[in-house]
């Protein structure tokens, strides 16, 4: 039960307010992805104190930044399943899709969805070929990434997938005024604007994060999201 009185705290101190049923998920959760990152690479946080504060309620400091209640929501690079999952585990009303690039996390998160008993989409598929797919391109309210990229790089992987309109929520350290500063020229051509960036603590911990919020104000241009090593040659 320890997973459950940590989020419980921590969500109070965040000012959330969990659905009863959701503790019990979170301690699957828990249980899970202890038990598969055994045999697959999918965090390198271990231990119920750690992953209850550096992945759970990290995750769910976002709720205090942006309002998620009936949104489609696409989590990009979502790894094993964060912060995606737990949004949803605190917000039920999200619609929720999950992308990730290695088969064998996906296969994770499908089996996780299926043990927690929430309704998600899994794909696997690179974020910049998914973006293309008319299906995702611009369909979401809100793309949320915590991957570990240049958010020059983020931006251009994730706002192709946000309606007009919507939000990029960037998870951040709280060390990144020269990640926003070069990512503004991504920003203006990928039709985005910034509109905030907010540091915050992990609740019982000393660690700050910070998240950075971009608007999407125009549709993004059809030559975007290059192919990925272009990306990376050359950001915008």
């Amino acid at each position: 039960m320890e997973i459950t009185h940590t989020v419980e705290r921590g969500a109070r101190r965040l000012g959330i307010s969990l659905p009863p049923g959701s503790f019990a998920a979170f301690e699957t959760y828990h249980a899970l992805l202890e038990q598969k990152n055994k045999s697959v690479n999918l965090t390198a946080i271990k231990g119920a104190e750690d992953v209850a504060h550096l992945h759970f309620l990290d995750s769910l400091a976002l709720l205090g930044f942006a309002s998620f209640k009936d949104t489609r929501v696409v989590d990009v690079g979502s790894g094993a399943g964060f912060p995606g999952v737990p949004l949803k585990l605190a917000e039920p009303s999200i619609e929720l899709t999950l992308i990730d690039a290695t088969a064998k996390r996906v296969a994770f998160l499908k089996e996780l969805c299926a043990a927690i008993g929430i309704e998600a989409e899994c794909v696997h598929a690179r974020a910049e070929e998914s973006a293309r797919a008319p299906e995702m391109r611009e369909r979401f309210d809100i793309a949320v990434s915590r991957a570990v990229a240049r958010l020059s790089v983020l931006a251009e992987l994730c706002l192709p997938f946000v309606r007009v309109g919507g939000l990029f929520i960037a998870m951040k350290g709280a060390e990144s005024d020269a990640e926003l500063a070069e990512a503004r020229n991504a920003m203006d051509v990928l039709g985005s604007e910034y509109e905030d960036a907010r540091d915050y603590t992990i609740p019982e911990t000393e660690i700050t994060h910070r998240v950075i919020i971009i608007r999407k104000t125009a549709q993004t241009p059809s030559q975007y999201p290059r192919r990925f090593a272009k990306i990376l040659k050359s950001p915008l």
